[in-house]
């Protein structure tokens, strides 16, 4: 019995895959040229690649409140953190028609910045989150939280996806340094479990002990100078 992915072609609170600008973001993205027809695998591999490089990478927006984790809100700001990039995504192929999901996974980033590492207090990052695609039958693990940009200054091999096979973080960056490790999968939803989440967060993370997110920074300018400049 084939699976039922009806609940994931559904738009959601955060998951707007009917707001008007999520449409045309996606329309755009595919493409809608006259006679340019697409199957669901090539328009996910576009609509992967837009919100990968298309969306600055920027963990300081984060946010565990449901206006700041819409994916127009995303749109607009054209940055966010994984977890928003992840909504984003996920807005788009729905309104494309692709079904998907919101993953999340416990990771140790052995490259984030100094700062970053000192507000958090840890180089875990809890509720990481990536999209999963259904395309041909399978879900499928995908992950446009690193822009090529960032990669490029940090020494990443960018993250890519072909549609066929999961995307997830590489284990290594180019110089062979340890990069992530993924220590727990925590589950997939058709909505960011916010409540689950914060829980998490207040318990881990000294700068959201209040409920609310207290470190700011400019994670370009951080990176930029860990690099020597780069």
């Amino acid at each position: 019995m084939a699976e039922d992915v009806s609940a994931f072609l559904e738009p959601g609170p955060m998951v707007e895959s009917t707001h008007p600008d999520v449409v045309a973001f996606a329309a755009a993205a595919v493409g809608d040229a006259v006679g340019d027809v697409l199957d669901d695998r090539e328009k996910a591999l576009r609509l992967y690649f837009k919100v990968r490089d298309g969306v600055r990478y920027d963990p300081y927006a984060s946010s565990m409140e449901v206006d700041g984790m819409k994916a127009s809100q995303t749109l607009n700001a054209m940055k966010g953190y994984c977890v928003q990039k992840a909504v984003l995504l996920a807005a788009a192929c729905r309104a494309q028609g692709i079904p998907a999901r919101l993953g999340f996974a416990d990771v140790q980033n052995h490259l984030s910045t100094e700062k970053m590492r000192r507000n958090m207090g840890t180089d875990k990052f809890y509720w990481h989150g990536y999209t999963s695609i259904y395309l041909n039958g399978q879900w499928l693990k995908s992950t446009p939280a690193f822009n090529i940009e960032l990669c490029e200054k940090f020494g990443l091999k960018p993250l890519d996806f072909n549609g066929e096979e999961d995307s997830i973080y590489h284990e290594f960056d180019n110089a062979g340094n340890r990069h992530m490790q993924y220590l727990n999968f925590r589950g997939e939803f058709a909505e960011p479990p916010l409540a689950d989440m914060l829980e998490t967060y207040m318990a881990h993370y000294a700068h959201w002990k209040t409920g609310k997110r207290t470190a700011i920074g400019d994670f370009d300018a951080e990176v930029a100078e860990e690099m020597g400049g780069a």
